[in-house]
This record gives structure tokens, C-alpha cells and sequence, in this order.
């Protein structure tokens, strides 16, 4: 529990035997104030690897939930559906990418009065070779086109984020794949949630290779997913005005 919050983990993996145990020690291993311990309950969604990464993630003190159908986004959800009942979900990757003590950045700003929290790469620092071109491209084009068609501004589709659960289970989530920090950051504009960015540092991959930038089938299905999930979005806030319906959930809309 940190600051009178139950916190869940949730870690979408595949075949990251190597790095699976840093990941879930490292977080198990964050106290408050007082020497409690931050996190709560902690779930690894294991999408389908052909390595130990589930016998890690157990050995480590996580819990294990299997998903075979493959997807960023369906492990996710699946992963929530796991959880014990808490008040904010802390997302990060299984490729220990990033530092188990920023999570408290991304908490202190749920505390603050924050719905959402992104990490942002962008605002901190990166190793050389951390981002590739082409995920420093889709997160400077998915900014631009998050600002020019919602007015907000956005640096980052970091996955190392924390939402609270209420405000989670209001947006609905439903991609499957690459489009979910996406969905996640454009439904949170659209109901008016309290979001923020803190900067969080990123380092490169020293195990495998990214499932995202690592492979030109990884970029073409992320920037198709992120570019497709924006467009679905936009398009459907414009039917419902249409319609003569609510476009934002300050004025009670429900944009599930």
C-alpha cells in the first residue's frame, strides 16, 4: 500500500526469462515512508512465451496468468482481470527497460489528484539506443496528432504508467494489440480525467530484442495500431456529435 492506496502491478510479458525477476523483484522490493511495502499484488500476463519467463515471474513473488491469444493489449486485460481488488494499477514492461523507484514518481502523481500518470521517455533520460527511430517517430507523430485534434499536449506513449482502477474500468478498455497506451491517453482526454506526465529514465534492452522496435514487423503493427486507434477514436467522437449525443463525459457522456 503507498499514501492509503492498494496498488497492483500488472506486466504484459513474452520470452523475458532474462530480465522477468529484475522487473518483479525490483518492485516488490519499493517501500513507503514508514518501510511498508508499496505494491500490493503483482501480475504477470505471460502472452504465450517459449521460455521460463512464468517460472521467473513466480520465483521472483509475482503471480502468473496466461493468455495465448498474442497482443499487448489482450494481455493486459487479461492480466487486470487477475488482479485483487486495488485502487491504482501500475503498468510497466517485463524487459526491465526502466527503474523500479520511478514507479513512486507515477504514484506520487495518483496521490497528487491525478487519474492518470504516463512516464514519459521523452522528458527524461535515455540510453543510447533505449528508443529506436522508429518509436521516437510514432511518439512525435501520435503527439502531434493527439494535440492538434484533442488540445492536449502528449510527449510520450510510455508503457510505464499508472492509472487509478475506478478511472480504468471507466474507460473501457478494448484494443488488443499495439493500440492500448493509446486508447488508454486519448479516452482519458475524452472524459475529462486528471492526467499527467512525469519523467522517467529509460534504458537500453539487455536481453532479446523488442518485440515493438526491435523488428520491422513490431514497428509496421505498432504504428499501424497507435495511427488505426486514433482514427477510430476521432472518428467516433464525431458520430456521437452527430447523433446530437455528448462528446465528453464532463457533460455525462460514457465513451466505452
Amino acid at each position: 500500500m503507498y499514501r492509503g492506496l492498494r496498488v497492483g502491478v500488472v506486466v504484459p510479458a513474452r520470452d523475458e526469462e532474462q530480465s522477468i525477476g529484475a522487473v518483479v523483484g525490483g518492485l516488490l522490493a519499493l517501500r513507503g515512508d514508514r518501510g511498508a511495502r508499496v505494491v500490493d499484488d503483482f501480475v504477470v500476463c505471460d502472452n504465450g512465451s517459449g521460455d521460463a519467463t512464468a517460472r521467473r515471474a513466480r520465483e521472483a513473488g509475482a503471480r502468473v496468468a496466461w493468455e495465448e491469444a498474442p497482443g499487448y493489449g489482450i494481455a493486459c486485460l487479461t492480466a487486470i482481470a487477475a488482479l485483487d481488488p486495488v485502487d491504482v494499477v501500475l503498468f510497466t514492461d517485463g524487459d526491465h527497460s526502466f527503474e523500479a523507484r520511478h514507479a513512486l514518481r507515477l504514484l506520487d502523481g495518483i496521490v497528487s489528484g491525478n487519474d492518470l500518470v504516463v512516464g514519459s521517455r521523452v522528458l527524461g533520460t535515455a540510453e543510447r539506443g533505449a528508443l529506436t527511430l522508429p518509436q521516437r517517430a510514432g511518439n512525435r507523430v501520435a503527439g502531434l496528432l493527439i494535440r492538434a485534434l484533442w488540445r492536449r499536449g502528449v510527449t510520450d506513449l510510455g508503457p510505464y504508467r499508472a492509472i487509478r482502477k475506478d478511472a480504468l474500468r471507466r474507460l473501457g478498455m478494448r484494443d488488443r494489440a499495439y493500440g492500448w497506451t493509446v486508447e488508454m491517453q486519448v479516452k482519458a482526454i475524452q472524459h475529462g480525467l486528471r492526467m499527467a506526465e512525469v519523467p522517467v529514465n529509460t534504458k537500453r534492452r539487455r536481453h532479446g530484442r523488442s518485440k515493438v522496435g526491435g523488428t520491422v514487423r513490431g514497428v509496421l503493427g505498432a504504428s499501424l495500431g497507435i495511427l488505426g486507434m486514433i482514427a477510430t477514436l476521432r472518428v467516433r467522437e464525431l458520430l456521437r456529435g452527430l447523433r446530437g449525443g455528448p462528446t465528453d463525459s464532463r457533460k455525462g457522456a460514457d465513451h466505452s
